[in-house]
């Protein structure tokens, strides 16, 4: 049994891997956190390293046999200081929520107060939202976005701190398009005596090639995925000041975390070597490029986007002048090919379950080597979609499209 492959194995699971495979090459993944990773990163992932425990850190395990799973974790850890510049990495946080989570425990106490962006207005359900354990046992002082123009309100910002004194202040987001401005945060950070964590998530790609400031000058603390734009596998890291980096180690193990994902780690190192060639740079200014491009074609169509367009990866579009829900119009382009997920829009006044808007992301696309043109076709497609959705004929027909098109970038074939 331990030798046989899996479709003998388990006919079932096997069947449903291939035709999440064939979902995946025959539509339009246009979901923000979404990417495809190399064969290079699969292939450390499905690796023997998942059958070795390795509680501990390297040279400091509870285990014996260690010795190769050891230069396995320092090799990504020195690769992801490398890439990030930074002083301290721990490369073992299974997500990016338990990477944040490994901070919160480095600084604060329950019942301290820390600032974090307000999940309606683009936030993160680990920066505050009363149902995670971030808003469970601290005290949550969220700041927002101004109404006007949907960017990040640094004077709100500035007047919540200095009036909370709060113990640490988060900055990131997983539904905001627009540039992020470290040197502001730090700014109001340094003024009230608070610790800065920067959550880079959705845009660590982005910012290793340099086309989004880096936090690490001003940051004491980096939080991040391991997938999103960084392309690596699913997984988080946490970096911070050397001065931190004792107390932060001893916060996930073994604080919160027993034994680390040997396999996992070892996708991340070479996803951490990906990130730093040449060609992983140009992709990241393609997906901002591509993203551009499709907020300017949708524009054009007569979509409002929440802060008018992108510096980023993502677009939020805002559907209430459309006459259809962020819901409705992720069922609906489900059935034209096209992923998306429904997203609040800032003071939006539907429940999240409805919301107003969707939430749509360029990584996934450009990994597959789309660009302008592909992108103009994308906004028609959704606005075919959206305008003739009650058309089931028209939705087969743009469905058809759009297997053609995925057909001319294969993925993994």
């Amino acid at each position: 049994m331990i030798m046989s492959p899996l479709q003998v194995t388990d006919p079932e699971i096997y069947s449903l891997i291939e035709q999440e495979k064939a979902r995946q090459e025959g539509r339009l993944e246009l979901i923000a956190s979404e990417n495809f990773t190399s064969r290079a990163v699969m292939e450390a992932q499905g690796s023997i390293l998942t059958n070795k425990y390795a509680e501990g850190y390297p040279g400091k395990r509870y285990y014996g046999g260690c010795v190769n799973v050891d230069f396995v974790e320092e090799i990504a850890r020195t690769r992801a200081m490398k890439l990030f510049n930074v002083e301290h990495a721990n490369v073992q946080p299974h997500s990016g929520t338990q990477a944040n989570m490994s901070v919160y425990f480095t600084v604060m106490q329950p019942g301290d107060c820390y600032m974090g962006m307000d999940l309606a207005h683009g936030g993160h359900l680990s920066m505050g939202h009363p149902k995670n354990f971030s808003g469970k046992i601290y005290k949550v002082v969220p700041y927002s976005v101004r109404q006007t123009d949907h960017l990040i309100d640094y004077n709100q910002v500035r007047e919540l701190a200095i009036k909370n004194r709060p113990k640490m202040i988060i900055v990131g987001a997983s539904a905001y398009p627009r540039t992020i401005h470290y040197d502001i945060f730090a700014q109001i950070a340094g003024e009230v005596g608070a610790v800065l964590m920067a959550d880079i998530a959705h845009i660590a790609g982005l910012v290793v090639a340099g086309v989004h400031p880096s936090p690490a000058p001003y940051a004491d603390f980096i939080t991040t995925t391991t997938h999103k734009t960084l392309r690596g596998p699913r997984g988080g890291i946490v970096m911070c000041r050397k001065n931190y980096g004792a107390s932060l180690v001893s916060c996930i193990f073994p604080g919160m975390q027993g034994g680390p994902l040997m396999h996992v780690i070892a996708a991340k190192a070479v996803a951490f070597k990906e990130a730093s060639s040449e060609d992983f740079r140009s992709y990241q200014a393609k997906i901002v490029e591509n993203a551009r491009t499709l907020a300017d074609e949708m524009l054009n169509r007569g979509f409002s986007l929440v802060s008018g367009g992108t510096d980023n990866h993502l677009i939020l579009v805002d559907l209430t002048t459309k006459g259809v829900t962020g819901a409705q119009a992720q069922e609906i382009l489900e059935k034209a090919g096209i992923t998306v997920n429904k997203n609040s829009i800032p003071f939006d006044p539907l429940p999240p379950g409805r919301a107003s808007g969707i939430r749509i992301g360029t990584p996934a696309v450009t990994t597959r080597h789309m660009g302008k043109d592909e992108m103009a076709l994308i906004a028609a497609f959704i606005d075919d979609a959206i305008t003739k959705r009650d058309d089931e004929s028209k939705l087969s027909h743009i469905k058809s499209q759009v297997l053609e098109m995925c057909a001319r970038f294969p993925l993994y074939s």
